[in-house]
């Protein structure tokens, strides 16, 4: 059973996050060097009359990799089929989605370490030669044969949170291969900013600079962050978010100022309490705190490292000087 690798995450949210993307490269906010590499890509693509080559984006869940792939398609002119990984559990399926692409198409597959290896081996000629084998006549009664069927030119722009699984022989056949960055706070503040006048929510610029500062790099986050805070502004005060109401919005919903959640002080804490500040082992912390290993690994330890708040050893996750100093614990020299 495939895990969850984003929680609290409604359809409503997964909705309004879509009316809220950018379409453009130009109106895309962030990751400055990759907005760069793929414009340049693009223009030579389409001065060529070419499909774009194959593009592998890899980074923490809700960084804009779908959002990208969106872009892409709209800057090349061409349509988007949408999957994932855990979808395709059948090298036939994955057949039918290829042959239903049209010349130019942008195929983006999310989860795609997630692909399992028959399904992969498809992939293999379809990203190199663009076509593919059929085995015809494999029964008992006659012998198997190979057929090799031309497929359309199109790009395959394959995202995943964890792009050590992920195969050689796939790895080696994406032409373009971009790591998405977490945010700063003056790029989230745009976001944010962006993101209100869509949804006609009046923010003040220090309303918007405490709503970023508390929502770990991350854009998804940030729209989701926003949302909350507007019911808020709505029901106790004017509707206008100010730097002082976001604070408090933010404190009743538990997001401290570094941007942790419930969630990330019980991972702190259990290691603090329960193990001495570390080492423990992934998957005895995701027992010790009832969450999901793969999303500790996904989802929260990327930020929890990036601020220096968890170190990974070969003997498992320890509390740093600074976890300590954060959550009030005296620092054990």
């Amino acid at each position: 059973m495939p895990r969850t690798i984003e929680t609290k995450f409604t359809e409503e949210d997964k909705k309004i996050e879509g009316s809220l993307r950018p379409q453009t490269l130009r109106n895309y906010i962030g990751q400055n060097q990759i907005k760069e590499s793929v414009s340049i890509a693009i223009e030579a693509a389409k001065a060529r009359g070419e499909a774009l080559d194959h593009v592998l984006l890899y980074g923490p869940p809700g960084l804009g990799k779908t959002t990208l792939a969106g872009i892409l398609s709209n800057e090349m002119g061409t349509h988007l089929k949408i999957t994932s990984g855990p979808a395709i559990e059948k090298p036939a399926e994955m057949a039918a989605i290829l042959n239903g692409l049209q010349e130019g198409d942008l195929l983006f597959i999310d989860e795609i370490h997630r692909l399992n290896r028959q399904v992969e081996e498809v992939l293999y000629p379809a990203m190199e030669d663009f076509c593919i084998d059929v085995i015809i006549g494999k029964d008992s009664s006659s012998s198997s044969r190979s057929v090799r069927l031309p497929l359309p030119h199109f790009t395959l722009v394959g995202a995943t949170t964890r792009a050590g699984l992920l195969t050689a022989p796939l790895r080696d056949r994406f032409g373009l291969i971009y790591r998405l960055e977490f945010y700063n706070v003056q790029e989230l503040s745009q976001i944010i900013m962006a993101s209100a006048e869509k949804l006609g929510v009046e923010v003040e610029l220090e309303g918007a600079k405490e709503l970023a500062r508390r929502s770990r790099g991350t854009p998804r986050l940030a729209n989701r962050i926003l949302k909350r805070v507007r019911d808020f502004a709505q029901v106790r005060y004017d509707g206008i978010i100010t730097g002082e109401i976001a604070i408090e919005a933010l404190d009743l919903m538990a997001v401290d100022r570094m941007g942790l959640d419930h969630t990330d002080r019980k991972l702190l804490t259990t290691i603090i309490d329960k193990y001495d500040g570390g080492p423990v082992g992934l998957d005895t912390l995701a027992a010790s705190t009832g969450e999901d290993a793969g999303t500790i690994e996904d989802v929260y330890e990327p930020y929890l490292m990036i601020n220096g708040l968890i170190n990974r050893t070969p003997k498992g996750r320890v509390a740093t000087p600074a976890a300590y100093r954060h959550l009030g614990y005296p620092v054990i020299s």
